[in-house]
């Protein structure tokens, strides 16, 4: 279920706040293939299917960055910001791959907002945990902290 917040005041409140999981993704070798085109990394464990099949995996495997790419989109779905006048990606950090995401699984987001604190010219500073759900593995596929700036 989306929560949905309206203006800094508002943001400031979700400090601790689990926010739930997003809906499954699943892993098709298009979209490993799409983001190796954009990223330019044609590693053969993730674009050489017949290779990959005698690889340690067995079978293709998504590229870190483009799960935790997913974090933006899939974040969405769990929290709607309104009234304010921007939102700024300021980064991440400590980003770990605990798992590996083989073609053919599915990714979800678990995320909880971790602090809200004051930042310059009205704004606050959001810090997310994200951890990338895969289904049916005990580990992760990606944990992370994302950081959002939001202004009045």
């Amino acid at each position: 279920m989306t929560v949905t917040v309206h203006g800094i005041s508002d943001i400031a409140e979700l400090a601790g706040r689990d926010l739930g999981r997003s809906r499954y993704r699943e892993v098709t070798q298009d979209l490993i293939d799409r983001f190796a085109a954009v990223s330019g990394d044609h590693q053969w464990i993730h674009t050489d299917t017949e290779r990959a099949a005698r690889g340690p995996y067995g079978r293709t495997i998504a590229h870190g960055y483009m799960v935790l790419g997913w974090g933006i989109p899939m974040f969405a779905e769990l929290l709607q910001v309104t009234g304010v006048g921007m939102a700024l990606n300021y980064g991440v950090n400590k980003v770990r791959f605990p798992a590996p995401v083989p073609v053919g699984s599915r990714v979800r987001l678990h995320a909880v907002v971790a602090s809200v604190e004051p930042v310059k010219r009205g704004g606050v500073a959001m810090t997310r945990s994200f951890t990338f759900e895969l289904e049916g593995s005990e580990k992760p596929a990606c944990v992370a902290e994302s950081l959002t700036h939001f202004y009045p």
